[in-house]
């Protein structure tokens, strides 16, 4: 399935790889203003609810710089099952269609 011309500035926010993902694994993290500007902007990364509403907002709403600084390739991958569910079907299909790993035939 490819991506809906409407939705292709997706892609461009994605990073080259997974590994260019190198945000903090553990840890606080604080989101700017441009980020985090209705709510919540520390997200404890030992909560796994307060790490899935973090990711969850980057991915949606975050550019290419913030992309790879505040997502963890490790931690992605780890909650990409969960995330996927949470994240809108655009965005899922294009992370899943540019980075193979994260589809759920890869988990298979």
């Amino acid at each position: 399935m490819s991506l809906h011309p409407r939705w292709s500035h997706l892609a461009d926010r994605l990073p080259r790889s997974l590994e260019e993902l190198h945000g903090p694994a553990t840890g606080v993290v604080h989101l700017p203003q441009h980020l985090a500007w209705s709510g919540l902007t520390e997200f404890d990364l030992a909560d796994e609810r307060l790490l899935i509403g973090l990711y969850r907002i980057v991915l949606n709403i975050g550019h290419h710089d913030d992309l790879v600084a505040y997502l963890n390739s490790d931690l992605l991958r780890q909650h990409w099952p969960i995330l996927r569910r949470v994240v809108g079907k655009p965005l899922r299909t294009c992370w899943e269609q540019h980075f193979p790993a994260l589809s759920p035939a890869a988990a298979a």
